[in-house]
């Protein structure tokens, strides 16, 4: 769960991960977002990264040591935006940190944005659940993102870009940690049970959008099909200038070159000292995914270069528009 708002007074706006933060910052000539929990000497000016890694929508009933999961699930990014915004202006008032804090006017201008859904599929899947036991959560997990969507909207936020899930079942970390039959397996070597509960997700997730926009009729709000990118980087890979879809570039061991005990970085001690066994591979470019869960730097790049355009986006506006108000389809 990614949550972000990048602020574009010059190209008039907030937002938020390559794809979402410093390629959606690049291509609007603002400076990369600082996160929300690293605001010591930080530039909140242009905008602001509520977003950690391994956070859901819905709060986990585990610890992060338990499930790797983060305890700053959506609800408490929420909160955080909420002080930020509050607390912000107050200091501004006072004329403290004036350069350093957004302007009033800029979270009505923002564009906040948001990708989602991963992370809340694979929860489910890691507490040893089916595919119809993780599906049957899913109105509740997006129930609780139009609440918190329309939060925002009353703290005076009107733009809104919304990526869907990726092909889970396409990533590593899923093909070796959970139980998988070779009749599972489609023809690019992802598992279909996975990808089918995201695609469910996305669909889902596409409804939501169609009744915020009838519940929220002056927001823009933008959908963006990151699905059918992610899933052809892994059935046309060398199309795309990738020859490494499936495994991981840095990990160690393994079909995919994943293990959750020994991951990207980690070292084992030999006679005494320390010895990098998580290597990265030899070029990253090349390569789609980097660690088992997350995607390449190059294969984010070529994401972002796909979805700014507008072409995998309802309604298929160009980013920089996205924060114009638009027809919204139903």
């Amino acid at each position: 769960m990614k949550f972000e708002l990048v602020e574009m007074e010059n190209a008039q706006h907030f937002a938020t991960n390559y794809m979402a933060v410093p390629g959606l910052s690049e291509s609007l000539g603002l400076p990369y977002l600082n996160a929300y929990l690293d605001a010591v000497g930080s530039n909140f000016s242009h905008g602001a990264n509520f977003a950690t890694a391994g956070s859901t929508i819905r709060p986990q009933n585990t610890t992060l040591h338990q499930s790797g999961f983060s305890p700053f699930s959506f609800n408490v990014q929420w909160y955080q935006f909420h002080d930020f915004h509050h607390r912000s202006q107050i200091f501004r008032t006072k004329g403290i940190f004036q350069e350093l804090l957004p302007k009033a006017e800029y979270f009505s201008r923002a564009l906040y944005t948001f990708d989602i859904g991963q992370n809340d599929l694979t929860a489910g899947y890691f507490l040893n659940m089916s595919t119809n036991e993780v599906e049957a959560y899913v109105p509740d997990v997006l129930d609780q993102f139009k609440a918190i969507v329309k939060y925002i909207y009353g703290e005076g936020g009107r733009s809104f870009w919304i990526h869907n899930t990726g092909p889970v079942g396409c990533l590593p970390y899923i093909l070796d940690r959970l139980k998988i039959t070779a009749a599972q397996l489609d023809k690019a070597g992802c598992a279909t049970p996975f990808n089918d509960a995201a695609q469910y997700f996305n669909r889902k997730l596409k409804q939501a959008v169609v009744q915020l926009r009838k519940d929220l009729p002056s927001a823009a709000i933008t959908y963006v099909d990151i699905y059918s990118l992610k899933y052809s980087l892994f059935t046309q890979p060398r199309k795309h200038g990738f020859e490494e879809s499936l495994r991981a570039c840095c990990g160690h061991g393994g079909k995919y070159n994943y293990n959750m005990h020994m991951g990207c970085g980690g070292k084992i001690t030999v006679h005494g000292r320390q010895v990098l066994v998580g290597k990265p591979c030899q070029d990253p470019s090349v390569w789609v995914n980097w660690d088992g869960v997350h995607y390449t730097q190059a294969a984010n790049k070529w994401l972002f270069d796909q979805i700014v355009g507008g072409s995998f986006s309802d309604p298929p506006v160009p980013l920089k528009f996205a924060c114009h108000t638009h027809h919204q389809p139903h």
